[in-house]
């Protein structure tokens, strides 16, 4: 009864007593609809209601405006309301906006690389490459990153990650450890990680072999050996040896880039691929127990990577080329293996104006003399080609062969106990190795030595390793001469190019007959 009551106060409140009384005697029948009766006095009665709502209105509205403060608190809610929703509509405008640009930055990502670290990202949008120059030197045509990234079956990501220049970083791509050097002091060695490696092997394969190089180069090529660099100079009155200083930390990030575009590649694939193929020297640091990787210098070529040897060779194409044309002129031959230069000539050539012919150039390529290594070998004493005896014939040195001999004998006598040849531990391995580098060097006499070597092994009941430690703490050991020439039993007797080093150990004797950096490769 109460809520009835309610209803009908309100629709009072709402128009008039008057409009509510008619209506309700228009809906119980005790007067006709609004319309039928002319002159209806109803429609008064609604009119008159209608002006009441209008007058009611107004007063309404006249003490609302004469209430400035009440005015001004309205205008300020109504204005803050609106700038809420202008601000929920300019978030929400700004959030599917930078959903937007994740989105295409993410599906860009996926199929280009626009930055690689400060100082090498400049190029990365310059894509074009020469194609003539690439197929004069049967190159395959990358332009883009996402192009190399296929080629080397990785993603865009992933390439990325390789090929990033970190000041400081968590990661590093290389395993560092030190080899003890010839002169005194240490080498640092940088091994690649097994990803990084697979890129390296990659560009080794498909671009760097097959680049043609000056056929004065014999170090690190195809059926090329210490024994076809030294052979041109069997027989010579003088034998002139030349070593260049820091080889491989003299090529720096932009020589290595810059071998690329001459290549015919793009600034955007050279500077991935120089990327890929060069580091700077690292300080590991320890903070809070998180080791991390602070970057401290230039990139330079690492002396461990597959590819760095290959990028020797190819920028050294012009110094091979101005070197053996001295050489002819000044009735010289001339060979390099690596960063070992030979010149070899009759006793009438003038070889002080050879050395400084090959000083000139040398300097002038972007290299430098080692001021130490520098050794002219007259007829009469032992002359050496990257540790290959040429004075009438190709030879190892006697001396060192000698007590390769004796250690045979010993060991034939007494056992393998307390014996040991170079510097690896695995005594069977560095005999075999020396064995066959003796047979790559004089087939005949290495033969004979090999034979003698494995049956002791297999006497003894020695197999060899089947892979070397991830992180060897020393490196691997090489030959009786700086060739390193051992493989294992599989290497053929006739093949000129030396085997794997991890079996050919240096001589135990002279501290001068250790393995040299390049061995290592």
């Amino acid at each position: 009864m109460s809520n009835k009551r309610q209803e009908l106060y309100d629709r009072i409140r709402a128009s008039s007593k008057d409009s509510v009384i008619l209506e309700e005697m228009i809906r119980l029948g005790f007067w006709p609809a609004r319309g039928t009766i002319p002159d209806d006095p109803a429609e008064e009665i609604h009119e008159r209601a209608e002006l009441e709502r209008q007058l009611a209105a107004l007063r309404t509205e006249q003490s609302r405006l004469h209430d400035i403060d009440a005015l001004k608190k309205a205008l300020r809610q109504q204005r803050l309301e609106a700038s809420r929703a202008k601000q929920q509509e300019t978030k929400e405008r700004r959030e599917r906006e930078r959903l937007a640009r994740a989105a295409a930055w993410k599906e860009r990502q996926g199929r280009d690389i626009v930055y690689l670290g400060r100082g090498v990202s400049g190029g990365l949008q310059s894509t074009a490459c020469d194609a003539a120059r690439l197929a004069r030197f049967g190159l395959p045509v990358l332009e883009t990153p996402a192009q190399i990234a296929a080629a080397m079956g990785l993603t865009v990501s992933e390439l990325r990650f390789l090929a990033f220049q970190r000041t400081t970083s968590t990661v590093s791509h290389y395993v560092r450890f030190e080899i003890p050097k010839k002169t005194g002091g240490t080498r640092r060695i940088s091994a690649p990680m097994r990803r990084l490696k697979d890129a390296q092997r990659w560009l080794l394969d498909h671009v760097l072999d097959k680049v043609t190089l000056h056929d004065a180069a014999h170090g690190f090529r195809k059926a090329r050996s210490i024994v076809t660099n030294a052979t041109p100079h069997v027989g010579a009155e003088q034998v002139v040896n030349v070593d260049l200083k820091d080889f491989f930390p003299t090529l720096e990030y932009k020589r290595i880039r810059g071998m690329f575009r001459g290549l015919g590649y793009g600034e955007a694939a050279a500077t991935i691929f120089a990327l890929l193929t060069s580091e700077p020297e690292v300080d590991e640091v320890e903070l809070d127990g998180q080791r991390f990787y602070v970057a401290n210098g230039v990139r330079k070529l690492p002396q461990g990577a597959p590819t760095s040897p290959a990028i020797t060779n190819i920028v050294c194409r012009r110094l091979d080329a101005r070197l053996a044309g001295a050489a002819a002129k000044l009735g010289f031959t001339y060979t390099r293996y690596a960063d070992d230069l030979t010149f070899s000539a009759p006793a009438t050539a003038d070889a002080g104006t050879m050395l400084a012919r090959v000083r000139w150039i040398a300097e002038q390529e972007g290299f430098a003399e080692h001021p130490t290594k520098t050794r002219v070998l007259r007829k009469g004493r032992r002359q050496e080609v990257t540790g290959v005896v040429v004075n009438r014939q190709l030879g190892v040195e006697r001396d060192t062969l000698r007590k390769f001999r004796a250690l045979l004998f010993q060991i034939d006598k007494d056992g393998p106990a307390g014996k040991t040849w170079g510097a690896s531990p695995d005594l069977f391995a560095s005999v075999i190795g020396y064995a066959n580098f003796v047979r790559m060097v004089d087939p005949e006499k290495g033969g004979r030595l090999l034979a003698t070597a494995r049956a002791l092994a297999a006497r003894h009941g020695w197999t060899p390793p089947r892979k070397p430690p991830p992180r060897p703490p020393k490196p691997p050991t090489g030959g009786g001469g700086p060739g390193g020439g051992g493989g294992g039993p599989t290497t053929s007797p006739t093949t000129p190019t030396p085997a794997p080093a991890a079996e050919t150990p240096p001589p135990e004797t002279p501290p001068a007959k250790k393995k040299k950096w390049w061995q290592i490769f």
